[in-house]
C-alpha cells in the first residue's frame, strides 16, 4: 500500500498559528493569479494559432497588463514575464507579417 502523507501539526505559537492562516489565504491569492496569467497566455496563443490577428493583438495587450501585475507582485520573477511576453509579441507579430502579404 501507498503509504500517506504524515499529518501535518499545528503550530503552538499564537503567531505560528496566525502564519498558517496567512499562508492559506496568501497561498489562494496567488494561485488564482498563477491561473489568470496562464489562461491569458493561452488565449494569444490560441488566437495566434488560428491566424486571427485582430484577435491577437488584442489579447496580447490584455496579457501583457496581466503578466506585468504578476511580476509586480513576485509571483513569477520579471526575468520569466518579460521573456514570455517577447516570445508572444514575436508570434504576433510573425503572424501580423504573414497577414500582410497575403492581402497585398
Amino acid at each position: 500500500m501507498a503509504s500517506a502523507k504524515p499529518k501535518k501539526k499545528n503550530p503552538r505559537l499564537a503567531s505560528g498559528r496566525k502564519r498558517v492562516r496567512q499562508d492559506v489565504k496568501i497561498n489562494a491569492a496567488n494561485s488564482s493569479l498563477r491561473s489568470k496569467y496562464r489562461t491569458a497566455v493561452k488565449n494569444v496563443e490560441k488566437a495566434v494559432a488560428a491566424g486571427d490577428k485582430t484577435k491577437a493583438t488584442e489579447l496580447f495587450a490584455k496579457m501583457q497588463t496581466v503578466v506585468d501585475i504578476i511580476a509586480d507582485k513576485g509571483i513569477f520573477h520579471k526575468n520569466k514575464a518579460a521573456r514570455d511576453k517577447s516570445r508572444l509579441s514575436a508570434k504576433v507579430k510573425t503572424l501580423a507579417l504573414a497577414a500582410a502579404p497575403a492581402a497585398a
